[in-house]
């Protein structure tokens, strides 16, 4: 079964879904193929590092509403095992991870590239919107960091990347995670590991009945 995940690196939910979608299929019998899909939650540019914390309480309404926000979210995730740091947390346009994550894929590193982006942002302050930063990410998962820096710093994957983005967007997906099973089956947000576990059987059963 092939699985999709359309998510954002910076996004604490895909973080905590991806844990979940991990531990289900360590659970599921079947064979599972998984390719990671992009989506930006916000492809504003940011043109210099600062918190995450302050631009979330830009956005939603002071930094009480943002505090409240990212409560929820941190007390949600350690519950599977994750911890985020939002006092070091720093806001990025993702577009070059996303691309970073399309580097690693030629190179058969997809997974451990998303885990360790995931990990860089919300547990280390790592600056995602950098791309020397990136490219230090990069060879922390064994590529080539300085193969990872020319990369970015070319063309490569952008005009590519952008009709991804598109693509997501034409799809309807409007928010993240969202899982699509076999091509058709969308689950969508940070599900808990028994429905994911749950969805996978299902839609196996479903494919089995339609050959």
């Amino acid at each position: 079964m092939e699985i999709e995940i359309y998510a954002d690196v910076v996004c604490p939910w895909c973080y905590l879904g991806k844990r979940r979608l991990d531990e289900a299929i360590a659970r599921y019998d079947g064979e599972v193929t998984v390719r990671y899909r992009p989506f930006q939650l916000d492809p504003s540019p940011v043109p210099a590092p600062r918190p995450v914390i302050d631009a979330l309480a830009e956005k939603f309404g002071g930094p009480e509403r943002a505090r409240q926000m990212v409560a929820r979210v941190v007390q949600a995730a350690a519950g599977d095992g994750l911890r985020l740091d939002y006092d070091s947390a720093v806001a990025a346009n993702t577009f070059d991870a996303h691309r970073l994550v399309a580097y690693a894929t030629e190179h058969g590193r997809a997974a451990e590239m998303v885990e360790a982006l995931y990990q860089a942002h919300f547990t280390e302050g790592v600056d995602l919107g950098s791309r020397e930063a990136l490219a230090t990410v990069a060879g922390g998962i064994g590529l080539d960091a300085a193969d990872a820096r020319r990369f970015l710093d070319s063309d490569e994957r952008t005009a590519e990347l952008a009709a991804e983005l598109a693509a997501a967007r034409d799809l309807g997906i409007t928010g993240v995670p969202t899982f699509v099973l076999a091509g058709k089956y969308a689950v969508s947000g940070a599900q808990e590991t028994e429905t994911l576990v749950a969805a996978l059987a299902e839609v196996e059963q479903r494919e089995a009945a339609a050959r």
